[in-house]
């Protein structure tokens, strides 16, 4: 197919269809036709689609009725323009659509490109801001690590407010949990990581926790007060357990993500302790901005993810190329199949 989307059902995260797309697609003012060249998959970009609705991630990139278009994060490039910012050559990293190509209307501003659609303009702008991007070594562990350790860098931020003796993870396999593992002990936090059988040999190999442990042995759960916890899961049960458990200890219990997406979710109504608090990255990196300035915050992060990447060998990158092998790995992510020691790249072609 001459240039292609891979759409999702956005009632069952499971189906997913390749259609075939215009990319001779005629261009309005303005606006400008990109190749996506690469990105990384992650079970991040699945709790994209499973609170699609509620936060909004289905706007970005318009799809058929009942299908929608799930965002990654990667590079592409222009290959044909109608806007005077955006030259055909103009290579970005940013948000895009699981597809070879897709349409921005593209504006320069001071610190980088802003993509001004009109669909768009309500979405929260962190999503919406792409930096120009010449090719550089590390640019498949920057489309793997800028959005996940992102969040774990502001998370571990958060929490430096009140530093906890111990802080309490779930889903302790992702990625984003790892990193804010790894932030956190060095601030001399004991960090427990709660996780699926399957997973607990290869997190203890890490090194990243002080204790792992599996979903049904949170009764066993011993944390020094104050303790915090924060759910990368997204399962009520699993929050239910660990307020039950921690009880008086817990001082604060914060929501993240829903890796585990089919699971029933929520709040329980008769929660024990504090009541949890969602944390949304794009809001911290407002008041960051605001406190440091944004060349502070860069800098900051970009120093914090060059260490994490030097001191954690054990994380390896795997390509994979074409829509076929796109599909394949997708169908792997929304069933928990990937390994946590991995990260994946795509090539559209």
């Amino acid at each position: 197919m001459k240039g292609w989307d891979l759409l999702v059902d956005r009632g069952d995260l499971r189906r997913t269809t390749l259609a075939p797309s215009d990319s001779d697609v005629a261009l309005g003012e303005g606006e400008a036709l990109l190749e996506v060249e690469s990105f990384a998959l992650t079970a991040n970009n699945v709790t994209y689609g499973a609170v699609g609705d509620q936060i909004g991630y289905w706007k970005f990139f318009p799809a058929p009725e009942g299908q929608g278009r799930i965002p990654v994060w990667g590079f592409a490039r222009v290959v044909r323009s109608n806007a005077a910012d955006a030259p055909v050559g103009l290579r970005l990293f940013g948000y895009w659509p699981m597809s070879s190509h897709t349409v921005a209307r593209l504006e320069k501003r001071p610190s980088g490109y802003v993509e001004v659609s009109a669909h768009r303009a309500e979405l929260p702008p962190t999503y919406n801001a792409y930096q120009e991007a010449p090719p550089a070594d590390d640019d498949d562990w920057r489309s793997l690590l800028r959005p996940l350790f992102m969040t774990s860098f502001l998370l571990d931020d958060l929490i430096g407010d009140a530093v906890p003796k111990t802080l309490v993870l779930s889903s302790a396999s992702s990625k984003t949990a790892m990193g804010l593992a790894w932030l956190a002990r060095k601030r001399g936090v004991r960090v427990v990581g709660l996780t699926s059988p399957a997973h607990v040999e290869m997190l203890q190999r890490t090194g990243l926790y002080d204790q792992v442990l599996t979903y049904d042995a949170i009764g066993e759960l011993k944390a020094a007060a104050p303790a915090a916890y924060v759910d990368f899961a997204g399962r009520s049960a699993v929050n239910l357990d660990v307020h039950r458990t921690l009880g008086d200890g817990l001082a604060s219990s914060i929501v993240v993500g829903v890796t585990h997406w089919d699971a029933p979710r929520g709040t329980p109504a008769a929660l024990a302790g504090p009541t949890p608090a969602f944390f949304f990255a794009p809001d911290r990196i407002r008041q960051r901005m605001k406190d440091w300035g944004a060349a502070e915050l860069d800098a900051r992060f970009r120093a914090a993810l060059t260490d994490f990447i030097a001191g954690n060998a054990w994380l390896t990158l795997k390509s994979h190329v074409g829509p076929e092998a796109l599909q394949a790995l997708y169908a792997d992510v929304v069933e928990g199949r990937v390994k946590p020691d991995e990260g994946h790249i795509v090539r559209p072609g």
